[in-house]
C-alpha cells in the first residue's frame, strides 16, 4: 500500500523579481513500512520537498497523496489536521517545551487531538517505555542529555500512533556514539512496521535506511535500495 505518491509536484518561490524553482516535477512513490533516506546538497530542493510531504507547505503544481487521501489542495485548517493524524514529525532540534516533563511534551499531540488526560499519560508513558526513557518521565529536557532529548522526540513523534514518521535530520546535534543510538531507534521502529522518511546530508545516517532518494536542482537524481549498516 501506498503511503506517499506524488505526480509532477513542482514548488516556485517569488523573489523580488526573481522566481526560485526549488521543486521542478518530482514523482515517487513510497510504501507503507518503507525506510526511505532523502539526500542532497544544499539548494537540492530537499526541505522544500520535506515540507510538502509533512503538509507543511503545498505545492505550486502537482499532486500528492498521503495515506491515500489527495492532500494537495487541502484547506491549511484542513492540512493541519492531517499532520496531528498522519505524521509524527522529529527535528534536528528536537523542540521540546523546557519547563515541562518529557511525559507531558509527549502528550502534546494528544492534548491537541482532544484525548482524555488518563489515557493521554498511559499512551505517553508506553511510547517514552518504547525509547528506553521510562526512568525520565518526570524529567525536563534540560535535566536530560542531547541523545535523550531527542528520543524524548521520537516518543512525542510516535504517541499519535502515525502513518508516517519524518525526520528531518534527526541526528545533526548529535555526536557520533549518540547518533548511532538513535538510529538503532529508528531501525528497530521500521522493523516493527512504522514507515520513516528521513532528511539527511549525511551519507553513514543515510546508509542505515533500505532506499535512498538523491535530490539535484529540484529532481530526483538517483533512487535506489541499500543494506542497511544498522543493528538495532
Amino acid at each position: 500500500m501506498d503511503i506517499i505518491r506524488t505526480e509532477g509536484i513542482e514548488k516556485f518561490y517569488h523573489l523580488g523579481a526573481e522566481t526560485v524553482r526549488a521543486v521542478r516535477g518530482i514523482d515517487l512513490l513510497i510504501q507503507k513500512e518503507e525506510f526511505v533516506a532523502v539526500m542532497g546538497p544544499s539548494g537540492s530542493g530537499k526541505s522544500t520537498f520535506m515540507n510538502v510531504l509533512g503538509c507543511l507547505d503545498t505545492p505550486t503544481a502537482g499532486k500528492y497523496w498521503l495515506n491515500g487521501q489527495q492532500v494537495s489542495e487541502l484547506t491549511e485548517d484542513d492540512l493541519a489536521r492531517v499532520r496531528n493524524r498522519e505524521i509524527g514529525f522529529v527535528f534536528q532540534t528536537f523542540n521540546l517545551l523546557p519547563r515541562v516533563s518529557c511525559l507531558h511534551n509527549v502528550e502534546l499531540p494528544l492534548i491537541y487531538a482532544g484525548v482524555p488526560a488518563k489515557e493521554r499519560r498511559e499512551r505517553a508513558a508506553e511510547k517514552l517505555e518504547l525509547v528506553g526513557l521510562g526512568d525520565r518521565m518526570d524529567h525536563k529536557p534540560p535535566e536530560i542529555s542531547g541523545g535523550q532529548r531527542q528520543r524524548v522526540a521520537i516518543a512525542r513523534a510516535l504517541v499519535n500512533e502515525p502513518a508516517l514518521l519524518l525526520a528531518d535530520e534527526p541526528t545533526g546535534n548529535l555526536d557520533s556514539a549518540t547518533s548511532v543510538e538513535v538510529m538503532d531507534i529508528f531501525t528497530t521502529l521500521n522493523r516493527q512496521g512504522q514507515t520513516i522518511v528521513l532528511v539527511t546530508h549525511e551519507s553513514d545516517i543515510a546508509e542505515y535506511a533500505k532506499r535512498q532518494v538523491h535530490l539535484r536542482d529540484g529532481v530526483i537524481e538517483r533512487d535506489f535500495l541499500n543494506e542497511p549498516t544498522g543493528v538495532a
